[in-house]
């Protein structure tokens, strides 16, 4: 522990059990000196266990859906009162997919549940940084982070319509980012992580291949959802002022890798 995040205050979204990235950045923000709310659908609540993270760290919870405006609104408000006023940063872990759920293909997918998909997956990220920019809720400085995955870039084929979803996520940060940069020096980025082992992760098709495959393609091996909560930490604090727009991969060199030595084994057995 460091005190990176004494006084500052945020907004974290998605926790909704003790696997979950979001989870153990809420924890990891706590111990560096931060005050949360937290925040989730309410169907999310209910399925999850939020309440007993905001008892560990004494943060309020209130309930929003991110593809509902007046939703929204109420969160950024209600935040603004709980605080006394702006606050300092936000977390963005917030996806869902009809259409994987329900074991659609990609090549056959609904479009009605894609543009679901997008709403909340994607265009939420907009939604909630808009209307903070309309109340004036992120202090000068502050730095808003979106978790985000390799597909975006690359086909991972049973990651289906989320790979969209997140090219999407993406770019709304880059151009959310230019727009708070120059009006507030709000500072918007994505983390591209490695496939981690959450309760949401999970429900993804072949996700288990995905996790194997990776580890044997990073030099360093996945990252753990806590390393990732340490990154985010770090996005937090002040020592990352300058670091705005960007798609920053934290998967131990995956991105970079073209084969291994591991996978060369692997498919010579």
């Amino acid at each position: 522990m460091y005190n990176l995040l004494k006084g500052k205050k945020g907004i974290i979204f998605g926790a909704l059990d003790e696997k979950s990235i979001a989870w153990i950045t809420a924890l990891k923000c706590h111990e560096e000196g931060a005050e949360i709310v937290l925040s989730n659908a309410p169907v999310a609540m209910r399925m999850g266990e939020i309440n007993k993270l905001a008892a560990q760290i004494n943060a309020p919870v209130i309930g929003c859906d991110v593809s509902n405006a007046e939703d929204v609104e109420n969160l950024i408000v209600k935040t603004m009162e709980h605080f006394g006023g702006g606050f300092d940063f936000i977390l963005h872990s917030i996806g869902m997919s009809i259409n994987v759920r329900k074991g659609k293909h990609y090549t056959e997918i609904d479009y009605v549940h894609n543009l679901k998909t997008y709403e909340i997956s994607s265009m939420s990220l907009h939604r909630v940084l808009a209307t903070c920019m309309k109340h004036d809720a992120l202090n000068e400085w502050a730095s808003v982070v979106a978790l985000t995955y390799i597909a975006a870039q690359r086909i991972f084929p049973d990651y289906s319509e989320m790979a969209d979803a997140k090219a999407l996520l993406e770019s709304v940060a880059r151009s959310f980012g230019y727009h708070y940069g120059v009006k507030k020096h709000v500072r918007v980025n994505t983390i591209s992580q490695s496939p981690t082992r959450t309760t949401a992760g999970s429900g993804v098709k072949g996700f288990d291949g995905f996790v194997t495959y990776a580890e044997k393609m990073s030099p360093l091996g996945n990252a753990s959802a806590e390393a990732c909560g340490n990154y985010c930490v770090s996005l937090f604090s002040d020592l990352t002022k300058m670091v705005t727009m960007q798609n920053l991969f934290h998967d131990g060199g995956f991105s970079n890798t073209g084969v291994t030595q591991a996978v060369i084994e692997q498919m010579e057995k």
